[in-house]
């Protein structure tokens, strides 16, 4: 059965991050939303709004997206105007430090389970000449000390993002790169507690790291759900195209990673990382 308004799939919906803020926005604009999350229970806020329909999707697995291609094209006929993947994983740590295991996990679901997502919906989205959305991060655009495993994902996102955008014109299908932020979000929450190993060279930074790791660094300075969630709808829904840069902060990244001079910058990710505590660089 084809749906009389226009769709919009969001994956990682689950209550307190920004899936589930862009859910109730998009629906609060008269969308029929398909909210999406590994474990649909963490949704049940949503499940008696009109317009929403909830589905059970692990990015990273070819059977789940398969049956959720499957429940879009029954409710739809065959289309879907917007494609939002938003579904991310966090792992701060130092490189040296990381379990390579679980940084491919995390590579998984932040950059392949978008093409493999993108590439199962696109037949859909390209006969709607819809819109697809990929939510990246300032991390992948600066240099932030223990989160180069999350941060190399979200570039390699935006330039995948963006390569995207080019090959789809053709189809008149829209790529956005939102290039987040600081956003108030439970995704700390969902992390391992921070344990070093016994022989880190980083010991003398595990309290600055592990504060990091929670999410100190992003308390004080975000923004909201409702305002980020808000603008991006506006984006989405307004044609806009290629990067957009929303959430506390994304400006001024943006302007210190294009203008500064290299040692600014780099005083600027370095800054109460706790690497004075290890050594100190020269230059620095």
């Amino acid at each position: 059965m084809s749906s009389p308004k226009k769709t919009v799939l969001i994956t990682g919906c689950s209550a307190g991050g920004i899936g589930f803020a862009l859910a109730q926005e998009f629906q609060s604009r008269g969308l029929h939303v398909f909210a999406t999350a590994r474990d649909p229970s963490k949704m049940s806020a949503l499940q008696d709004e009109p317009d929403m329909t909830l589905l059970a999707l692990d990015v990273s697995s070819p059977p789940s997206i398969a049956a959720a291609v499957a429940a879009v094209k029954a409710h739809t006929g065959g289309t879907l105007d917007y494609l939002v993947n938003n579904a991310g994983a966090l792992y701060v740590t130092p490189v040296l430090d990381g379990d390579v295991a679980r940084a491919k996990a995390l590579f998984d679901v932040n950059l392949w389970g978008v093409v493999s997502l993108t590439q199962a919906f696109a037949p859909l989205v390209v006969e709607a000449k819809g819109c697809v959305a990929n939510i990246s991060s300032i991390a992948g655009i600066m240099y932030a000390p223990y989160y180069g495993f999350y941060a190399a994902s979200k570039s390699a996102l935006q330039t995948l993002g963006e390569t995207l955008r080019l090959e789809l014109q053709p189809f008149g299908v829209r790529v956005i790169t939102v290039v987040s932020g600081a956003v108030e979000s439970k995704v700390f929450n969902n992390g391992v507690p921070l344990r070093l190993p016994a022989g880190s060279l980083y010991r003398p930074a595990e309290k600055e790291i592990a504060a990091r790791a929670a999410g100190a660094d992003i308390e004080k300075n975000h923004s909201t759900l409702e305002e980020y969630s808000r603008a991006l709808v506006s984006d989405f829904l307004g044609g806009k195209d290629g990067k957009v840069y929303r959430g506390c902060m994304s400006t001024l990244v943006r302007v210190l990673a294009a203008w500064s001079p290299a040692w600014l910058f780099e005083w600027f990710s370095w800054r109460g990382t706790g690497l004075d505590k290890v050594g100190k660089p020269k230059q620095l």
